[in-house]
């Protein structure tokens, strides 16, 4: 069934990550890095189903032609930066209903693509990756990446930083909220927008972008394991940290499961005065009531006249 996942991941001097790398990758091409002289080949990539840059809608595609073309826009991202701690990238990892034909993932993953674009107006290059054909491989593994820009397009070339990279004390200078705010209305937007198409192809399954406990789920969220390990599972090597987040998963269903059970060992709470007047006379009246219709007609009769004497 269709599940919620949307992950941001930046990349950036600090990691020691490059732009160029991360978008031959997604993208299943071979690009050199201009600032280094490495080249990246993964043009032997099978499982990319679709790529496609989208940019602003404001500029027509004469005026930003230059950033449709994946080696130059990333080489002129990490060409813009020059401190050595400075953000590059920015992704938005986003799981892709299986249920959905290729064509409306195509739609959705676009269509999401672009207001981010619009709003931030950075370039989105996105990447839609089918499963992965390893042994113990997820065959609803139907996933996008949406490596995004941190600066904003311009016909020239990248302007400014987006209000994203902004400090939240730079933030409230001109009357925004704090950035984790953007992350949770991303969130948000990604769940109405899936949820959308899923209406709009009359399927029945809807994705929820909160957490277990806001949608009032009383379990422990499912493990995350880190795609490396799993390929080192996948392969037949053994991953100690997967194997530490299931055992650490296991007991933390176990201490819920405890929990659970000693909630339901405590004695019940003590009921009130009012609690306990309000049972007495219900008891009383349903007892009466019982009394009247088992009674005969004329008896029927003496106990209304005597309630009516009270």
């Amino acid at each position: 069934m269709a599940v919620y996942f949307l992950n941001l991941k930046t990349f950036g001097r600090a990691n020691g990550s490059s732009a160029v790398s991360v978008a031959a990758y997604r993208a299943g091409e071979r690009i050199r890095d201009e600032r280094s002289g490495k080249t990246y080949d993964h043009s032997d990539r099978r499982d990319v189903m679709h790529k496609e840059i989208i940019l602003p809608s404001q500029f027509t595609s004469d005026e930003v032609s230059w950033a449709r073309d994946r080696a130059n826009l990333w080489n002129t991202a990490e060409g813009a930066e020059t401190r050595s701690n400075a953000r590059v990238a920015r992704e938005y990892l986003v799981a892709l209903p299986v249920e959905l034909s290729p064509d409306q993932r195509l739609g959705l993953v676009t269509e999401f693509s672009r207001e981010l674009a619009d709003r931030y107006r950075f370039a989105v290059d996105c990447a839609i990756h089918a499963p992965r054909d390893f042994p113990g491989s997820d065959p609803r593994n139907f996933h996008a990446h949406l490596l995004a820009t941190t600066r904003e397009v311009t016909t020239q070339g990248l302007g400014a930083k987006t209000t994203l990279e902004w400090s939240d004390a730079r933030r409230r200078e001109i009357g925004l909220g704090p950035a984790i705010d953007e992350l949770l209305h991303v969130r948000q937007r990604w769940a109405l927008a899936t949820n959308e198409v899923l209406r709009e192809a009359h399927l029945d399954v809807r994705i929820d972008h909160r957490t277990l406990q806001a949608q009032g789920i009383d379990r422990e969220p499912q493990p995350h394991i880190p795609r490396i390990a799993l390929e080192m599972e996948r392969r037949g090597y053994r991953s100690v940290l997967a194997e530490r987040l299931r055992e650490e998963y296991e007991a933390r269903v176990e201490a819920r499961l405890q929990r659970s059970a000693a909630r339901d060992a405590l004695p019940a709470k003590p009921q009130s005065l009012e609690e306990i007047r309000r049972q007495a006379r219900e008891s009383w009246l349903q007892m009466r009531q019982g009394r009247a219709e088992s009674a005969p007609r004329d008896s029927m009769e003496r106990v209304k006249d005597d309630d009516l004497a009270r």
